[in-house]
Formats: structure tokens, sequence, C-alpha cells
């Protein structure tokens, strides 16, 4: 362990030289971490004699517990992506333990939340991992070892977590390693420039998100307060556009250029246009509301290249400015300093639709200049997937963190493609590790 130790007891007076509030997590009152879990009827994709619990925290988060016949001791607490829009539903966090159900064989007891509330707020959500962590070892005990696992833009709530709810006041981790898979990492004053660019570009070719006869606006508001659009009509208006949900051999002349042109000035594929804009446009409305309205995105300085006429579209592209308070409102939810003391496991598509391989790069460029590069490893898989890579890729990311942590020996991508192959065996699906592999940062 030595090396391990070395890296979290050095973050410690680092820490709590900054500031102790900031990043221990402050001991949990019955009445704020809520029901004691009951138990409740286990979905049937579970193995057979799993034990299963449900309840709410006290600040309203559900969560649901599930405990495998042969535990192994080690806890999974998952934060998931989104930001899921709309009231809490237990069932979207049943749909996440199903996606990641393979943990639960391989002898994890898994927790997860849908935190207290729909939309965005990083830090709340990164609070409503703390309560669960609190109240699972209150129910349960402390296991031997407690995992952080976040999925997309739980990968920001949980990087936030591991910063903020590092240690408890005497010392001891509460999060022994951290794991975030197809992570949002950029933080959010970065993770949406491709969007909010989307938005910008989309309308300046298309002219359909508003329609000349609808109310305007301006674009990075994502729509108007108060008004809904379904995904259907939006991708309604974008195959209008661009003809996506069109064969190829159907669309019309316009149709190709105004897809080539999107495409190319903003160095996407076909398949990221609709759900890029989806964020765009519901996720950016909650933002923006979040923000009292306010903008945090800014186009002023950009030259876009790429098109059939360069100079026609940055002459006529809508622009904006951050404002400041926004931007600082923004960054102060969910932008990273690096700070972690627990180590962490990364790994990503290279291929990945939703949320580009370069952040990763943003996120390593985070921790290094914290000081902290020994304990962040980061991995890459062969794959065009975002909400689920091949299963193979899971319980070797876990058991080369468990590894990690009993022996003190940090891992390598390669040493990690190599013991995929275990798994891949077991479960019958590809080990799609790809060693080395060193992404690119995102353009400025």
């Amino acid at each position: 362990m030595k090396q391990v130790k070395a890296g979290w007891r050095g973050s410690i007076s680092l820490l709590l030289a900054l500031t102790l509030m900031c990043c221990v997590m402050r001991p949990a009152a019955a009445e704020a971490l809520g029901d004691q879990p009951s138990p409740t009827t286990c979905p049937e994709f579970l193995p057979s004699e799993t034990q299963c619990f449900t309840g709410k925290s006290g600040a309203g988060a559900p969560f649901f517990i599930a405990l495998p016949k042969d535990w192994n001791q080690n806890l999974i607490l998952f934060a998931h992506g989104g930001p899921r829009l709309g009231p809490p539903k237990l069932a979207e966090t049943i749909e996440d333990l199903e996606r990641f159900h393979v943990m639960v064989r391989e002898g994890y007891a898994w927790a997860g939340t849908t935190y207290r509330r729909g939309g965005y707020g990083v830090r709340s959500a990164a609070e409503d991992i703390g309560h669960l962590r609190a109240l699972s070892w209150r129910h349960f005990g402390r296991p031997k070892r407690t995992i952080l696992h976040g999925q997309s833009w739980g990968g920001n709530v949980a990087a936030k977590a591991a910063e903020l709810y590092a240690m408890d006041l005497q010392g001891r981790r509460n999060f022994d390693g951290v794991i975030l898979t197809s992570g949002v990492l950029a933080g959010g004053t970065k993770a949406y420039r491709l969007r909010s660019d989307l938005r910008a570009v989309y309308q300046y070719y298309c002219r359909n998100h508003p329609k000349p006869d609808e109310t305007q606006y301006q674009v990075w508001q994502g729509l108007p307060a108060g008004t809904t659009m379904l995904r259907a009509e939006l991708a309604e208006r974008v195959r209008e556009c661009t003809g996506i949900g069109t064969p190829a051999p159907q669309r019309t002349a316009k149709q190709k250029a105004n897809l080539r042109n999107i495409t190319s000035v903003l160095s996407i594929q076909e398949e990221q246009v609709l759900p890029n804009l989806v964020w765009a446009t519901m996720t950016f409305q909650d933002m923006i509301g979040r923000l009292n309205g306010r903008n945090p995105f800014s186009n002023q300085g950009t030259i876009y290249k790429g098109s059939n006429n360069d100079r026609a579209l940055n002459a006529g592209i809508e622009r904006f400015a951050a404002d400041p308070v926004a931007l600082a409102e923004l960054g102060y939810d969910s932008d990273l300093s690096g700070l972690i003391v627990a180590p962490v496991l990364t790994v990503h598509g290279i291929y990945d639709p939703i949320a580009h391989v370069s952040h990763e790069a943003a996120y390593r460029r985070t921790i290094e200049q914290a000081g902290r590069g020994d304990l962040l490893v980061q991995t890459f898989t062969n794959e065009a997937e975002h909400s689920r890579l091949s299963v193979p890729t899971y319980p070797t990311l876990f058991s080369a963190m468990l590894d990690w942590l009993e022996t003190g020996k940090r891992p390598s991508q390669e040493s990690i493609k190599a013991a995929c192959h275990v798994f891949a065996r077991k479960y019958g699906a590809p080990c799609l590790f790809v060693a080395p592999y060193h992404p690119a940062p995102a353009k400025p």
C-alpha cells in the first residue's frame, strides 16, 4: 500500500490547508439520511437469493440497494448520468442496475440513487451520493471497500463527490476508489462548448429551431422558459433540415449540404447531431433556468471553419457572450479541482458519440495540474458506444481497482487490457481495450 497511502496522506495536508469544510464529509444526521432501507422484491435479472432494499433519503432522493448472497464485502455507489429531467423515478435507478448488474453477479453490493430532483445540479447530486454512502454504511456496516462509480454526466457527479466528500473528520477515506465510465469530465464551463456551438451552427443552416414563425429567442437558452418540446418533434426538425432519419439516397441535395456543413464545422459524425442537439435544447433550458436566465456560454471569439463558405458562416452566425456571474456559478457547481485522494480509474470509448473522448484529456490535465497524476489511470476501448461498453470492461476495471488498493501497485493500460480476457471468456463478450492510447485535447 505504500504508493497509494503516500498519495492520499500527502493530499490530507493540502486539502486541510485549503479548507476543511470543503473537502470532508460532515457526519450525516439521522434525519438527513432519511429512511432505513426496507426490503423489496428484486428484479428478475439479478442472481437468485440477492436481497434488495429501497427507501428515500432525508433530502428526498429515492435509492435502491442490491446485496448478493455471496457478497464480497465491497460496495459500489453508483452515480447516474443525464441529467434526467422531471421528477425522480425509482424505476430509472433499477434501469441503471440492470445495465450494470454484472457487478452484482461478480459479488459486489450495489447502491444507486435517483438524486433528490431531476435536472442539472452537480453539487446537489454529489451530496446525494454522500448521503447514500452514509446510509448504506449505517444499515449494512462499513464494507471492506467502497467504490464510487460514475457513468456519463454521473462521472462529473462522482468526480465532484470524490473531491468534496473525500474524507471524514477523522481523516479516513469515504471512498476507497473511484471508477468513471464514459464520463463528462471537462467540467461544466468547458463540457458544453460543443453543444452551444451546435445550436448556433445548426440554426444558421436550418432556421427551424426556432422556426421563423415561432417566438424568437437566443439559441443558448435551449428553449424559452415555460415551453416544451418532445424529442420526436426535435427529431422531425432535424430530419427536415438534414435528412437524418431518412435513408441517405432519399435525402435532398439541400439536406445533404446542410448535414455536411454542420458535421464538418463541428468535427462530429451524423450520429452525434441529434443526441447532442437534445442536450442543447432540453438540458440547456433546465440549466439556464437554474442560472436565473443568465448565459454561461460564449462564441464571441470563435472562428468557424470547414463549411462550403466560412466567410458567410462567420458573418451570419448568431453570436453570444457569457454572463460572468452565470459562468462563475456553473464553474462552482460542476468544474473540478483535481484534488483527489483516492485512486481513480476511467474508461472511455474512443468514438463515444455523446461525451467526446477529449473529456479524458481535460480531466488528466486537471488532475496533473493539482499534482495528483499518480492517482489516475485512464483506459480506452475501440467502441462508438456511450451508455454501456462491452460487458467484460466493467468487472475488469473493478478487479484492477481492488488489486491496486490491496497491493499499492498502480495498473497500466496494458495490464488492464491483458487482464480483461478472463472476463471475456466468462461472459462470452469481447475485450475492446486499446493500449497504449492517449486522446488529444479538444480544439480550443
